[in-house]
């Protein structure tokens, strides 16, 4: 009999063949059915509490408020605080938030970001529930969780602190898409405290469910800008941060600009000013407040040098956490843009439909955890994985001819995100020639190393031009770390067979995993 995890393994895959775990039919969190719920609590006529993340102090979290101020939280469904509530005003926009006392700028920027792709809000956020008709204090939210679409079931019970939400506010006292929007993500990453602090790229990837791609602006390519314009047009959400400061406080600097903070790119724009293109980047803060005070800042003079369209369609003189820049001061003051689209068609200009593949493993020590490649006679037990790129003219080198996107994510082993440590992991690709036909256990020894990146943190992206067969390894740095991780791959027009995983025990033999393109891998 195979053991219990092997069997584990096995359900959810039949599962996911079978709908499961799609936006459209998405796992529930902690067994939880929100339609069944709320007919019982409607039945009944009950107010739902959610039992499995009760309203207390220990949903908000360790080291997060202070013993006075945890001793005057009051939880409070959205009726007691005001007399109408409702889950949308007059639609959704980024200004409908400014972040609390909770350092969550990197969910909240993620959040302005998702206002403005309605399609991808109402997955996340379904419109089939409200304060009005079947009412009963319970919603529900859906996030793309490690390679499948959870429904995350919460109450409607609230932290306040003298009648004031402690955390997220709405800036019309009657909306709360937003506040239980950020408790259901609080529930899937274990309390209010495990929100503190992250990267925009994971929740962005989290209501998307599609492909991250991250720059460094110091290394930023020269068409960033047009790269960008491009992702606007597909439909992508976009984030960016600067560096931190000497500490960790969130600092203003004098120009405005605050340091270790997360930010949402709402949008760009090329203006001609004194007979020159400007490329322009719009950037909103989750603070609803501090702003660029540079050129083309709301009161620059640079928008003087424009013509009366261009200022019309572009200038808001509103302090809202709002602001351009040009694309020079954005990249001097700036550390990184994080762009996450559904699928990585905004990289390129081919024609093709790119498709996706999605695997799950993980590595245990002496088993499948053999480190990063300088440690020679163990990297050959990481798991190995052949990718036959067939898209594409022969020849050809331009971006579009014969690109993959392969991504990496760790897989937290436990219900807190705050106590899930990010291993040093990555993935090395090796170029196998076409007449090769079996592969062999030390890979390094036999083919050239083609690309390699290792990093501490969940995703990691690669770009390929050239017409080949890979091998590709997830590696661990550390041979003794046990990490689930998920190992995402997307390519254009690829076929059925060209994925493979490569055997432990006989590496000549090659398992098809069909549907290929976007991978992911919880190795």
């Amino acid at each position: 009999m195979p053991p219990p995890g092997v069997c584990l393994n096995i359900i959810k895959d039949r599962n996911q063949e079978g709908g499961m775990g799609t936006v459209t039919d998405p796992v529930k969190f902690r067994g939880q059915d929100f339609y069944w719920l709320r007919d019982q609590c409607l039945k009944n006529r009950l107010r739902f509490i959610d039992g499995t993340f009760p309203p207390d102090r220990s949903i908000i979290g360790p080291k997060l408020l202070s013993r006075e101020d945890m001793a005057r939280v009051k939880w409070k469904r959205p009726h007691k605080m005001v007399a109408s509530p409702c889950l949308f005003v007059d639609g959704v926009s980024r200004f409908d938030i400014v972040q609390g006392c909770l350092g969550d700028c990197w969910f909240l920027a993620s959040v302005g970001a998702l206002t403005f792709q309605p399609q991808m809000l109402q997955k996340v956020v379904p419109n089939d529930q409200g304060f009005q008709r079947d009412y009963a204090g319970i919603f529900h939210f859906r996030f793309w969780r490690f390679g499948a679409w959870v429904d995350v079931v919460i109450d409607d019970k609230l932290p306040t602190i003298d009648g004031n939400l402690i955390f997220v506010h709405p800036t019309t006292k009657n909306e709360f898409w937003a506040a239980l929007l950020e408790k259901a993500y609080a529930k899937v990453c274990g309390s209010y405290s495990d929100l503190k602090a992250g990267n925009v790229s994971e929740a962005m990837m989290d209501f998307t469910g599609g492909v991250h791609v991250m720059y460094k602006l110091k290394e930023a390519p020269p068409n960033l800008w047009d790269l960008m314009n491009r992702a606007v047009k597909f439909k992508s959400l976009m984030g960016c941060g600067t560096a931190q400061g000497a500490t960790h406080e969130n600092v203003e600097l004098p120009n405005g600009i605050v340091q270790g903070h997360a930010y949402a790119i709402t949008g760009v724009a090329q203006v001609m000013s004194h007979g020159r293109p400007v490329n322009l980047v719009r950037i909103w803060n989750p603070w609803g407040r501090g702003e660029w005070n540079g050129d083309w800042s709301d009161r620059s003079s640079s928008w003087n040098t424009v013509t009366v369209e261009d200022r019309m369609s572009c200038l808001q003189i509103c302090k809202d956490g709002e602001f351009w820049m040009s694309m020079m001061d954005f990249t001097m003051n700036f550390e990184d843009v994080d762009i996450c689209c559904r699928t990585p068609e905004f990289l390129d200009d081919s024609p093709s439909q790119w498709g996706s593949s999605c695997h799950s493993g993980k590595w245990v020590a002496g088993t499948t955890a053999g480190g990063y490649i300088k440690f020679r006679e163990t990297f050959w037990m990481n798991p190995q994985y052949q990718v036959r790129v067939t898209s594409g003219t022969k020849g050809s080198d331009h971006p579009g001819s014969t690109n993959m996107v392969v991504s990496l994510l760790q897989k937290p082993d436990n219900g807190s995100r705050s106590l899930s440590p990010n291993h040093y992991i990555g993935f090395t690709l090796f170029a196998v020639p076409p007449e090769v036909s079996k592969l062999f256990c030390h890979v390094g020894k036999m083919f050239p190393c083609l690309y390699y990146k290792y990093m501490c943190h969940l995703t990691y992206v690669c770009m390929l031009y050239i017409l080949y067969i890979f091998i590709y390894l997830p590696v661990a740095g550390c041979q003794r770390e046990i990490s689930s991780i998920i190992l995402q791959q997307q390519q254009p027009n690829i076929s059925n067979e060209s994925f493979h995983e490569c055997s432990r025990n006989y590496p000549s033999l090659l398992f098809t995993s069909r549907g290929v393109c976007y991978c992911a891998l919880d190795v």
